[in-house]
């Protein structure tokens, strides 16, 4: 089963939170505002359909365990 989780560094979640308050829910992280930057970005999305992934997603706000 897949686990999806915010950053333990409560300052990091703290900024990017942030940020998405200040694009209207778009990774602060990137340039372009579209559907595939809408946090959950469609890269992150993918990493999670991905069983061998574990890792961040681009921005740090979330952690997916395998």
């Amino acid at each position: 089963m897949k686990k999806i989780r915010f950053n333990d560094d409560k300052e990091v979640v703290a900024t990017v939170k942030e940020g998405l308050k200040r694009t209207g829910g778009y990774c602060p992280c990137r340039l372009d505002r579209n559907e595939d930057t809408k946090c959950m970005c469609k890269e992150f999305r993918e990493q999670i359909a991905d069983p061998n992934f574990e890792g961040y997603c681009h921005c740090l706000l979330y952690y997916k365990e395998k």
